[in-house]
């Protein structure tokens, strides 16, 4: 069983889901530290808070930890090519999980995609398949798989150019509303992060957060708490 108190990893603090994981993780009481790997530094400060400005390509060895979270990840437009993009999505995901369990770590959490699928003709897909498959082969006794269609928040205000495919999709979904699949309408990225924290605290084994059963997860996580 996870420990009562917990120290926690993170990736993609930045990020949309990233950013929305490390404010929950820093209002958890049973989470007594928490270790932000960042490229350049946080504007954030907490008394748990401890951040390390790294390269993912080459990092160093990491504090010893309870459970880590995966939220680095970027488009092939932004990245400039589909190496570069591999590079962010595959490579420093897998290599900061790779770190956090020779650290000790045993439970990760992951912000995955919709669609993730390591045999698919989509080269985005294939990606994150493939790095749910390297994560499934580690020696975990959890690993939580966030697979949320388009994500809605304020990219804006992370100094992030709204993606066109989220614009859309928003539009679409503030029309359709409920009719639309769950599966496929946009999702908060404040209830992916709560969705993935629980599932990473309580889980046995590989278990998949579907995009709809994500949704509302925010508000249920606050009227528990």
């Amino acid at each position: 069983m996870p420990s009562p108190t917990r120290t926690a990893l993170l990736a993609g603090a930045t990020g949309l889901v990233g950013r929305e994981l490390l404010a929950g993780l820093l209002a958890d009481p049973s989470v007594v530290q928490v270790h932000a790997l960042v490229r350049r530094p946080l504007a954030t400060s907490h008394p748990k808070l401890h951040a390390q400005v790294v390269d993912f390509a080459a990092l160093p060895v990491l504090p010893a930890v309870d459970e880590a979270y995966l939220a680095l990840g970027t488009t092939i437009k932004v990245a400039g090519s589909q190496a570069a993009f591999r590079a962010v999505d595959f490579d420093a995901n897998l290599a900061v999980a790779r770190a956090a369990v020779a650290a000790g770590c045993r439970r990760i959490g992951l912000v995955s995609a919709l669609g993730a699928d390591a045999r698919s003709g989509v080269f985005y897909s294939r990606v994150k398949g493939e790095l749910e498959d390297a994560l499934a082969a580690l020696p975990l006794d959890a690993l939580a798989i966030a697979r949320p269609s388009m994500l809605a928040g304020d990219r804006p205000a992370l100094g992030q150019a709204e993606r066109p495919g989220e614009r859309w999709a928003l539009r679409v979904s503030g029309l359709l509303g409920p009719l639309l699949p769950a599966g496929v309408r946009p999702v908060q990225a404040a209830d992916v992060a709560a969705a993935l924290r629980q599932a990473v605290s309580t889980a046995h084994g590989r278990v998949m957060l579907a995009s709809g059963a994500m949704q509302g997860a925010a508000a249920r996580a606050a009227r528990a708490a």
